[in-house]
């Protein structure tokens, strides 16, 4: 996880940004007299804000920021007003499921949003909160989302540079056959279920069973991305409490040393979370015990209360994507795997016409959404290399495409320190190799009739010694090459060669 590839050093600048946000939105609440409770709430908005707003360009960005208020205030004041209808408020709460995650279907701000008001929800339920406690929440999540947008749009603006998170993919469909409308009935019906038997553990830390249940869903479409989330959500969550127990519960909510682990914690959140779930739900799982240290209520059975609730979550979450509407992983998985093409397609254009002149010309961005989009690749097809797979054929196949496009990435990469060089020169081989490139891409993400009439491209011998753009597009389009053996056949049958 720590030796990931990070171009630009994306992540590291946006976890750093992260922490500056969600302290200045908590530094603010402290300065404003608001209550403890509320400033949390103002951390945990702040956090969100940052985390789940991720539009392709600044403007959208702005919008979907501008929007979480009109979310947010009605579901706390839902939440709150609820608090001492039990029933009232469990049907609220899964009602919220099923919108947050249907409004998935219009894209990366439906999908803030959604989350955004899922989360409120939840935070009501994690804090207690009550009616009195409506107007400084209020005033919390109000100067936090200033904050937020203040650090993030003015202070340090780094999107132009930043490639978004990818939203779930909008595969089509209509009515149940669309997956966004299959997963928000898969997700109300194991949060039903997860609500219910959470209950029966506790009356009072029930929630965590409905958020481990909602949070399984969030970016994932198929069956078996689904059933590897939980694994890993149960996963990092133990590891977690075992840290929390070393870590939180020493420290007896004493403000100064919890402050700062929470910023460790809200920069491993987003240091960690493209390469690895399990590590975010460790640092989300170490935060939570931190703050139910600074709320006086950490002890070691509620860390283990914890476990159980999650667990539950996540059995909720495997019932429902198993039994209720399956989405298959075929599907998703070439999706993913033809948007990685792209970027890869676009990475090399970019260079080609950088090194020609054109200045404006840049792979960088279109190296790091490559490296974002095999993340995403790499979630699909887990459930085929995880060691419990029970098919031999399809892990094979699934490593040599994780390898393969690795492949690509490095030399993608390798690409874009070719162009940033100032001294680097074009080559008249670069538009003939750069075509090649391109017509293997297209050859993969091509219809059958298209295949037919216009077959993948052979790889060239390798360039001669001294000419860096030329090897790294020799190297990508060899991949490439060999990406169509796992790619177009029987994904059943041994792989040859």
């Amino acid at each position: 996880m720590f030796v990931a590839p990070d171009p630009g050093r994306l992540r590291l600048r946006n976890a750093l940004r992260a922490v500056l946000g969600v302290g200045l939105a908590v530094a603010l609440a402290e300065l404003a007299g608001l209550s403890l409770t509320a400033s949390i709430t103002g951390g945990l908005a702040a956090l969100l804000a940052l985390f789940t707003v991720t539009d392709a360009s600044v403007s959208g960005q702005r919008i979907t920021t501008a929007l979480l208020p009109a979310v947010g205030f009605p579901v706390l004041a839902l939440a709150t007003s609820l608090h001492a209808v039990p029933l009232g408020r469990d049907a609220a709460f899964l009602a919220v499921v099923f919108c947050g995650v249907y409004a998935r279907r219009w894209g990366p701000r439906g999908h803030a949003l959604g989350i955004f008001g899922f989360m409120n929800f939840f935070i009501t339920q994690f804090l207690q909160a009550v009616p009195a406690q409506l107007p400084e929440l209020y005033g919390a999540v109000a100067i936090a989302l200033a904050a937020a947008a203040a650090v993030r749009f003015l202070l340090w603006p780094i999107e132009r540079h930043n490639p978004p998170a990818p939203a779930p993919l909008l595969l089509p469909g209509t009515g149940l056959a669309r997956p966004t409308t299959r997963q928000a009935v898969q997700a109300t019906v194991a949060c039903a279920v997860a609500l219910a038997i959470g209950q029966g553990l506790s009356e009072d830390r029930w929630y965590w069973a409905v958020g481990t249940a909602w949070w399984i869903f969030v970016n994932t479409v198929s069956r078996g991305e689904t059933l590897v989330r939980g694994f890993r959500r149960v996963l990092g969550t133990l590891i977690g409490i075992v840290v929390g127990l070393l870590v939180a519960l020493p420290l007896h909510g004493s403000a100064v040393p919890t402050a700062f682990l929470v910023a460790v914690c809200v920069f491993g959140i987003f240091y960690t979370a493209a390469v690895s779930y399990s590590w975010m739900t460790l640092a989300v799982t170490v935060m939570a015990g931190l703050l139910y240290g600074l709320l006086g209520v950490l002890d070691p059975q509620l860390l283990v209360l914890r476990l159980a609730e999650t667990t539950v979550g996540a059995a909720s979450a495997a019932l429902a994507v198993v039994l209720v509407l399956p989405v298959t992983t075929h599907s998703t998985n070439d999706a993913w795997i033809q948007q990685a093409l792209y970027r890869v397609r676009e990475a090399t254009s970019a260079t080609h016409r950088r090194l020609a002149g054109e200045a404006e010309s840049d792979p960088t961005p279109h190296a790091a959404e490559l490296e974002v989009l095999l993340g995403r690749v790499r979630m699909a097809l887990a459930p085929l290399v995880h060691p419990l797979s029970p098919f031999p054929a399809r892990k094979a196949r699934a490593r040599q495409v994780i390898a393969l496009l690795d492949d690509c990435a490095r030399e993608v990469r390798g690409l874009s320190a070719v162009a940033a060089d100032a001294q680097a020169s074009h080559d008249a081989r670069l538009a003939a190799a750069s075509w090649r490139v391109e017509a293997a891409v297209k050859a993969l993400t091509a219809g059958e009739a298209e295949l037919a009439q216009d077959p993948a491209p052979r790889a060239e011998a390798c360039p001669v010694p001294g000419a860096p753009a030329l090897a790294h597009l020799h190297g990508l389009e060899r991949a490439l090459v060999d990406l169509a053996s796992p790619l177009r056949s029987d994904p059943r049958s041994p792989l040859t060669g």
